[in-house]
């Protein structure tokens, strides 16, 4: 409603992943309510990396707003925000900036790991869908822009932190924990 009355075109698309793909100039804002609503995100960013993206979350969640930015937000919002500080975020935001409550800022630069592979739980679920169907790691080090040794590095940590011993082992437990 606040954003109708600024002048934006505001839509409910049951399929945001596919009105997303036939948008040149958009903006989505997500309220990460529940884990359906995290899926959607990870879907979102897999598809769309560079959309302009503003999760709405319950005021006081750090761990969530910092999760929702590696996850693929631009801006982190709390839902109780009002409209006027609403409308200057999805300026902001369309405009290529993005806006965090100080505390979520905090938080991303206390956790920066400089000279080394930083990779969000985002992207490794992505990898894991991504090999899961059938991708081998020669072509998804080329999609995602590393080399295939360092892919296989990558790959070979991820598979450690998540309990895993093998390639089928990650997927498998992926697949279990709902991820993919």
């Amino acid at each position: 409603m606040v954003l109708s009355a600024a002048g934006h075109v505001a839509e409910t698309p049951s399929d945001l992943v596919g009105w997303a793909d036939g948008q040149t100039c958009s903006l989505v804002l997500l309220t990460l309510a529940g884990d359906s609503e995290w899926r959607l995100l990870a879907r979102l960013h897999d598809a769309h990396p560079m959309l302009p993206l503003i999760a709405l979350m319950d005021a006081g969640s750090v761990e969530q707003g910092v999760l929702a930015v590696r996850a693929g937000a631009r801006s982190v919002l709390p839902r109780s925000t009002a409209g006027d500080t609403l409308q200057r975020t999805v300026a902001a935001t369309m405009d290529g900036q993005a806006v965090l409550p100080a505390d979520v800022v905090a938080r991303l630069a206390a956790t920066v790991s400089t000279g080394s592979l930083h990779v969000t739980p985002p992207d490794r679920i992505s990898w894991l869908r991504q090999l899961a169907s059938g991708m081998t790691v020669a072509q998804l080090a080329d999609r995602v822009g590393y080399s295939e040794r360092a892919m296989f590095r990558l790959l070979a940590a991820m598979y450690a932190d998540i309990g895993a011993r093998n390639r089928v082992e990650a997927i498998m437990l992926a697949r279990d924990k709902g991820w993919i």
